[in-house]
């Protein structure tokens, strides 16, 4: 008896393959796009999650804590889903928000929020999501305090604002470490910053808004515009990834 294929197995073989849809990504699969920095100078947007997966193979993600389980007198243990609900007379409509971080730890990283009825969905859009966000950062030696060359902090001092939450991030000498909250140290670490210092202002128990902010802030270092006297005296590079064989 003749071994018939396995249709099943055929169908998710088929389901891998990625079929682009937009002038981006055909240029990407096709070859003529070889890393991320041309993606991002082209100023175009990116529409699929397939690109940043073959010029980046190597990025990680990692969940941020917005959420709160419940807990005696409000003081529940955090997590990474916040969960709110909608009461209609059917019951209670329960809906899980969270929020992503992926980067290469090397000067490249992206946010994504995702929100649905079920965690495993609204984890997924947030993946996705923060790699069609990606974007670089510029970091150097900008605190007088170093005289390494090092590429180790930021260039200069930052502030960004989401809401009524301001923070701002302040280079610090190497081996200080990331001075700053936790949600906010792991964004940095996945963006390839060492050492930071910040302080922040307004609802900052609003995680959502906090991360937000630290994203705006981060944006700052590649779209202020720099002397070169000034880039060479901080040490300013740009991010910049590899380009993949």
């Amino acid at each position: 008896m003749e071994n018939k294929p396995n249709t099943e197995q055929a169908k998710t073989v088929q389901e891998l393959v990625w079929s682009p849809k937009t002038d981006l990504g055909k240029r990407v699969k096709s070859g003529e796009i070889t890393s991320i920095d041309q993606v991002l100078a082209s100023g175009k947007p990116i529409m699929e999650a397939e690109i940043v997966d073959t010029l980046l193979p190597g990025m990680e993600n990692d969940l941020l804590m917005i959420g709160q389980s419940k807990g005696k007198f409000g003081g529940g243990a955090r997590r990474v889903f916040r969960q709110t609900q909608k009461k209609t007379k059917e019951g209670n409509k329960p809906h899980f928000s969270t929020y992503c971080v992926i980067g290469n730890k090397d000067g490249i990283i992206g946010l994504g929020y995702g929100k649905a009825k079920e965690t495993v969905p609204a984890r997924e859009k947030a993946v996705r999501r923060a790699k069609l966000n990606v974007f670089k950062i510029a970091r150097g030696s900008g605190s007088w305090e170093s005289t390494t060359s090092e590429p180790h902090t930021i260039p200069f001092k930052v502030t960004g604002r989401c809401g009524s939450v301001r923070i701002t991030l302040v280079p610090a000498p190497k081996g200080k470490g990331l001075v700053c909250e936790k949600e906010v140290a792991k964004i940095l670490m996945f963006a390839g910053i060492k050492d930071i210092w910040s302080y922040s202002f307004g609802q900052r128990r609003n995680k959502v808004n906090l991360i937000k902010a630290t994203e705006a802030a981060l944006k700052q270092l590649t779209t202020t515009k720099l002397s070169s006297k000034v880039k060479n005296a901080t040490k300013y590079q740009e991010g910049v990834c590899t380009p993949q064989s």
